[in-house]
């Protein structure tokens, strides 16, 4: 994780869980794949609404984020703990039936992201399942608020993912958000089986 987009996390943990948007109706499908009551992990929950969610419906969540501040208030509430945990402390093996990553990965220098991806393979179980999205472009850089993004192409991201392990793509689309600093985004979205 970039270390001054991290400090903006830390730093503006409230304002931006007070700015967090309704949960993703991506949400639902994810968890439609997974079996009653799975094993979740959550990376970069944010305000929590996404883990709200997730855990109102019974599946067994392990809710992560790498700002200690966003952690808190996440926790707080959920009434449930949250990890504080950067994406390449990830060290479980064949441990989850999910994993949720929802405008999270985005943040991680592109060199480094395959690494993660590994991680993330080799934490699923067999056939587990994993959402990710990512904002659209070709070019890394910095938002207006000195956030880095890795802004990928789709051809660039789906080789990346090819780069970390065999995985079954069971859908990619895209959609138009405003992030937190108002500019209009285009998010890339993939779920992948693990294969």
């Amino acid at each position: 994780m970039d270390d001054e987009t991290l400090q903006f996390y830390r730093s503006n943990a409230r304002a931006y869980a007070d700015w967090a948007k309704a949960p993703s109706t991506r949400l639902i499908g994810f968890l439609g794949l997974l079996p009653p009551g799975g094993s979740i992990l959550e990376f970069g929950c944010g305000a929590g609404n996404h883990a709200a969610e997730i855990l109102a419906r019974g599946f067994d969540l392990r809710a992560t984020d790498g700002s200690p501040e966003m952690a808190a208030i996440a926790s707080s509430r959920l009434n449930n703990p949250v990890e504080v945990m950067r994406f390449d402390e990830l060290e479980e093996c064949e441990a989850f039936d999910g994993v949720w990553a929802s405008a999270c990965l985005l943040h991680v220098p592109k060199p480094e992201l395959a690494g993660i991806l590994t991680r993330i393979h080799r934490a699923l179980k067999a056939d587990g399942v994993f959402y990710a999205s990512f904002k659209s472009g070709e070019d890394d850089g910095r938002d207006s608020l000195g956030r880095y993004y890795n802004y990928v192409s789709a051809d660039w991201l789906h080789a990346t993912y090819a780069a970390a392990g065999p995985w079954q793509s069971l859908s990619s689309d895209t959609s138009v958000i405003k992030s937190f600093d108002e500019t209009p985004a285009t998010m890339l979205h993939l779920v992948m089986r693990k294969g």
